[in-house]
Protein backbone atom coordinates (compact mmCIF):
# COMPACT_ATOMS: atom_id res chain seq x y z
CA UNK A 1 0.00 0.00 0.00
CA UNK A 2 1.39 3.42 -0.82
CA UNK A 3 2.12 6.03 1.82
CA UNK A 4 -0.49 8.50 0.62
CA UNK A 5 -3.20 5.87 0.96
CA UNK A 6 -1.86 4.80 4.36
CA UNK A 7 -1.84 8.40 5.57
CA UNK A 8 -5.40 8.97 4.35
CA UNK A 9 -6.62 5.84 6.15
CA UNK A 10 -4.78 6.85 9.31
CA UNK A 11 -6.19 10.39 9.28
CA UNK A 12 -9.75 9.15 8.61
CA UNK A 13 -9.50 6.64 11.46
CA UNK A 14 -7.94 9.14 13.93
CA UNK A 15 -9.05 12.63 12.84
CA UNK A 16 -8.67 14.26 16.23
CA UNK A 17 -5.31 12.75 17.16
CA UNK A 18 -2.13 14.79 17.25
CA UNK A 19 -0.47 12.29 14.92
CA UNK A 20 -3.20 12.71 12.30
CA UNK A 21 -2.84 16.49 12.51
CA UNK A 22 0.92 16.19 12.08
CA UNK A 23 0.53 14.02 8.97
CA UNK A 24 -2.08 16.42 7.58
CA UNK A 25 0.23 19.40 8.23
CA UNK A 26 3.08 17.58 6.48
CA UNK A 27 0.95 16.92 3.41
CA UNK A 28 -0.30 20.52 3.32
CA UNK A 29 3.25 21.86 3.66
CA UNK A 30 4.49 19.64 0.84
CA UNK A 31 1.62 20.59 -1.46
CA UNK A 32 1.86 24.33 -0.75
CA UNK A 33 5.67 24.29 -0.52
CA UNK A 34 5.60 25.96 2.90
CA UNK A 35 7.65 25.25 5.99
CA UNK A 36 7.07 22.27 8.24
CA UNK A 37 8.64 21.76 11.65
CA UNK A 38 10.65 18.56 11.26
CA UNK A 39 10.83 18.18 15.04
CA UNK A 40 7.10 17.35 14.95
CA UNK A 41 7.96 14.11 13.16
CA UNK A 42 9.96 12.92 16.17
CA UNK A 43 6.87 13.19 18.35
CA UNK A 44 5.14 10.50 16.26
CA UNK A 45 5.10 6.84 17.22
CA UNK A 46 7.32 4.66 15.04
CA UNK A 47 4.54 3.38 12.74
CA UNK A 48 3.23 6.88 12.01
CA UNK A 49 6.78 8.21 11.66
CA UNK A 50 7.39 5.56 9.00
CA UNK A 51 4.26 6.70 7.14
CA UNK A 52 5.54 10.29 7.24
CA UNK A 53 8.95 9.27 5.89
CA UNK A 54 7.28 7.24 3.14
CA UNK A 55 5.15 10.27 2.24
CA UNK A 56 8.33 12.30 1.83
CA UNK A 57 9.87 9.63 -0.37
CA UNK A 58 6.79 9.30 -2.58
CA UNK A 59 6.36 13.07 -2.82
CA UNK A 60 9.94 13.47 -4.00
CA UNK A 61 9.51 10.80 -6.67
CA UNK A 62 6.21 12.33 -7.82
CA UNK A 63 7.80 15.77 -8.09
CA UNK A 64 10.57 14.32 -10.22
CA UNK A 65 8.09 12.72 -12.60
CA UNK A 66 5.93 15.86 -12.70
CA UNK A 67 9.00 17.92 -13.63
CA UNK A 68 9.95 15.38 -16.27
CA UNK A 69 6.42 15.50 -17.75
CA UNK A 70 6.54 19.31 -17.92
CA UNK A 71 9.89 19.16 -19.70
CA UNK A 72 8.54 16.59 -22.17
CA UNK A 73 5.47 18.76 -22.86
CA UNK A 74 7.63 21.83 -23.43
CA UNK A 75 9.93 19.83 -25.71
CA UNK A 76 6.98 18.69 -27.82
CA UNK A 77 5.76 22.27 -28.12
CA UNK A 78 9.18 23.60 -29.10
CA UNK A 79 9.80 20.94 -31.72
CA UNK A 80 6.40 21.72 -33.23
CA UNK A 81 7.30 25.36 -33.82
CA UNK A 82 8.22 26.41 -37.37
CA UNK A 83 11.94 26.75 -37.97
Amino acid sequence: MNAIKSARKFIVANPSSESARTLAQLVLALESETQFNVADLYKLDLETFDIAIDILKEWRIDRYYAGKAKLFDLSVQVTGLPS
